[in-house]
């Protein structure tokens, strides 16, 4: 980790996440060359799946999260030494499956995902989560925002790795998509409601935010973000992960308690999205972008990483995209077991 990343975690103050050691040191633990439990040498990790989407006129629940369980990934985890907890998917009780309306229901489902989550962050375990879209960042984030010991709400920091700002308003919006303005709403911007259901309260301040890899906003959503001075990273920023990203992140790092790290797959390179409606050309590789993902887990303030909108089924009939979401997870992963 850099001298400036290590002197803003310093100064922030925040416990480590459980780590683990690197895969040389994993191998002679099995060998029982270490004098430690392979048990001690793994990444705790629970795989939190939501499939809930919220929009109108459209399926409820997206495949999307279990599709990516089913096509190996607690496997793969587990070979490079974690141990993964994969408990069932989220769902509304059945008093909230009276409820109507997809906002509201999608809210009520955002509400038991911040319960999980932080439940699972309180626990020093990594959160995994596999989200059918974006609009499941508010309960990702108010997981993680309750995730302290005492289950009272501190300051969070929110990473938002998407080829969209998804920054919209009711009023500024083209589209009328929920997905494309989740991280307004959790800035406090509109949808307060949603937001609060969602168990994202106080709303999360946008110097607490970074908007990484936008490169495709509608006119006036990129007037609010520009007035609004919202800290962000370019495409080129996180490829090269010079002075720009690691002042970037160590400055947000070192206001905050904890960082949730969002990613909508969309951000990619089309080539490994091809099923993805809405990707957009100039993206990093996944393999770029795997790097920055383990330079900010290096960080034991990121305590979540979230994969959105990974295509599957006949939209993903090679896996590629499924490939790409396995490798920015174990990036996380890998991030997590360099800590010191």
């Amino acid at each position: 980790m850099n001298a400036t990343l290590r002197t803003a975690i310093a100064l922030a103050g925040a416990a480590s996440l459980s780590a683990g050691l690197s895969t040389h040191e994993s191998a002679a633990i099995r060998s029982g060359g270490a004098g430690a439990s392979q048990q001690e040498a793994r990444v705790r990790i629970t795989i939190v799946r939501m499939p809930y989407v919220g929009e109108r006129n459209t399926a409820e629940l997206s495949p999307a999260p279990d599709a990516l369980v089913a096509g190996g990934l607690l496997a793969e985890l587990e070979r490079a030494g974690a141990e993964v907890s994969n408990p069932a998917p989220i769902r509304l009780s059945a008093q909230q499956e009276r409820q109507y309306g997809a906002w509201q229901r999608l809210a009520l489902a955002n509400g038991n995902l911040a319960d999980a989550v932080a439940s699972h962050v309180r626990e020093g375990r990594l959160v995994v989560g596999l989200l059918a879209n974006c609009s499941s960042l508010l309960g990702m984030l108010g997981g993680v925002q309750h995730g302290g010991a005492s289950g009272r709400a501190e300051k969070v920091g929110l990473v938002y790795i998407d080829a969209h700002g998804d920054f919209n308003t009711p009023e500024t919006t083209l589209s009328g998509m929920l997905g494309g303005m989740d991280v307004a709403a959790a800035a406090g911007l509109c949808l307060t409601r949603l937001r609060t259901t969602s168990k994202l309260d106080p709303p999360v301040p946008v110097a607490d935010m970074i908007l990484a890899g936008v490169r495709d906003t509608d006119p006036l959503e990129q007037e609010l973000i520009d007035r609004l001075k919202v800290p962000q990273l370019t495409v080129a920023d996180l490829r090269a992960r010079g002075d720009a990203f690691r002042r970037t992140y160590a400055a947000l790092s070192a206001r905050v308690s904890r960082i949730y790290v969002h990613i909508d797959m969309d951000v990619l390179d089309p080539a490994e999205v091809p099923g993805h409606s809405l990707n957009v050309k100039g993206g990093p590789t996944s393999a770029e972008l795997a790097d920055a993902v383990a330079e900010m887990f290096k960080d034991p303030k990121a305590v979540a990483i979230g994969i959105a909108s990974t295509p599957t089924g006949e939209r993903d009939a090679e896996g590629r995209s499924r490939k790409a979401a396995y490798a920015l997870i174990q990036a996380a992963v890998r991030g997590v077991r360099t800590r010191g």
